[in-house]
């Protein structure tokens, strides 16, 4: 790749790095007001419209010279990673399986890998030597939103397939580039699930929010902020809190002396857990709903016996989604000695996916991005990943809770005057 291009590369991305902001939050925001109901037309609305690459590539021949097929992997690669174990593990899983059956075209797949824990910072370099300079048919991974959106403006430059399991940041599909694909459905399908649960559960109409100033927190409450507005309830209490953050004090305060019907907790899987064990430990029994962190093993092995109740978007269960999803559950389970949740299944389909298209289109880049697009919809563990517009699966989704420290769906029956779901008194 030319010097300069490279440069101009790296500094537009580093750029948009600036913008997007560190995956940490910045400093805690004032209580958020009640949003405005006026609607307007847009100009252009990149939801309805399915984003195509109408640009040269097709004609390029599949090479010939190669003894193996490279993809990247975007995201830490050590299966005791606290935040991104499990996907690791899945990946590698759909990769030697793919292996065993002959690979493509009897050559072996192979990834490469590439992170890290400063993404915007020396992973903007990473991520474009995957994509220039190894040779890679696509790239899957990033574990959640911020690192998606990194990802998202290499592939919009290099031409080049990329599917991330599990972020569902609605904005990196939005951008209208036609290289993005995410398997997860969107903050705004998952929220609108959760603000009905919360509004059937609150009978006096008075709740409380709880949220972190991580990226993918803050977004998340603004889709269920949004949700709330459309039907009529606003929070009468929203406090923030940065990531690993020392302590609850302030939030736990506020939370007593507004005593809400309903408590709606929206951060990362291990905050979200610390808090529910300070919010336990305080005596507080207030029903809790959350975002789908609360469906992944990190959180309930933080919060203990403090998860028992709570309610969340079940991206992911076995029972639910068939035999195909138990059978990849009990392999998993065998191999790696822990039990996989959505995280991990998720990176198992967007795997399996990415695999399926190359072996129909051969290791051209546009023709695997087409082939990824006419797959859907697609059957995977998860259940079927359907592309939108935008390139996120749409699905409705259900919820979730946690009873005996798993994640289970709540019963699909109508809420008593009293919500069905308090929590339970610990001990």
């Amino acid at each position: 790749m030319n010097r300069m291009l490279r440069f101009s590369v790296l500094a537009s991305l580093i750029a948009v790095g600036c913008a997007v902001g560190d995956r940490h939050g910045g400093p805690i925001e004032r209580s958020t007001t009640p949003l405005e109901t006026e609607v307007t037309t847009p100009f252009f609305d990149a939801r309805s419209q399915t984003a195509e690459y109408a640009g040269p590539g097709r004609e390029v021949p599949s090479p010939t010279d190669i003894k193996e097929v490279k993809i990247g992997w975007f995201g830490p690669s050590d299966p005791n990673d606290t935040e991104a174990g499990m996907m690791w593990c899945a990946a590698m899983m759909a990769i030697e399986e793919a292996n065993c059956a002959g690979g493509y075209n009897r050559l072996p797949f192979r990834l490469v890998t590439s992170w890290s824990e400063n993404p915007w910072g020396s992973g903007i370099k990473d991520v474009t030597r995957l994509a220039y300079d190894e040779g890679v048919s696509a790239i899957v991974g990033a574990p959640d939103g911020p690192s998606a959106h990194l990802v998202e403006q290499v592939v919009a430059k290099a031409r080049l397939a990329f599917i991330s399991p599990v972020a569902s940041d609605k904005t990196a599909n939005l951008a209208n580039v036609p290289w993005i694909f995410s398997c997860a459905p969107g903050d705004h399908i998952q929220a609108a699930a959760l603000a009905q649960a919360i509004v059937s559960c609150s009978e006096e109409k008075t709740i409380a929010a709880v949220s972190g100033t991580d990226h993918d927190s803050r977004l998340f409450t603004t889709e269920l902020l949004a949700a709330f507005n459309k039907l009529k309830l606003f929070p009468s209490l929203h406090v923030q809190f940065r990531p690993q953050c020392a302590g609850f004090d302030t939030q736990l305060r506020g939370i007593n002396q507004a005593q809400p019907a309903a408590l709606a907790l929206i951060a990362g899987a291990q905050d979200a857990g610390r808090f529910m064990r300070a919010l336990r430990g305080e005596g507080l029994t207030v029903p809790v709903f959350g975002g789908p962190a609360m469906g992944r093993r990190l959180f309930i092995e933080t919060a203990g016996k403090s998860a028992e109740g709570v309610v969340f978007p079940l991206l992911w269960q076995p029972s639910v989604t068939g035999e195909r999803s138990v059978e990849f559950a009990r392999r998993f389970q065998q191999q790696h000695g822990i039990y996989p949740d959505y995280t991990a299944a998720y990176t198992y389909d967007a795997m399996n996916l990415l695999l399926d298209a190359i072996c129909r289109a051969g290791l051209n880049r546009v023709l695997i991005r087409d082939a990824i697009r006419e797959l859907s919809p697609f059957p995977g563990v998860t259940g079927p990943i359907t592309w939108g517009p935008t390139g996120h699966n749409h699905r409705p989704v259900h919820l979730g809770t946690i009873r005996n420290g798993e994640v289970t769906p709540v019963p699909n029956v109508p809420a008593p005057p009293a919500c069905a779901w308090q929590a339970p008194r610990l001990e």
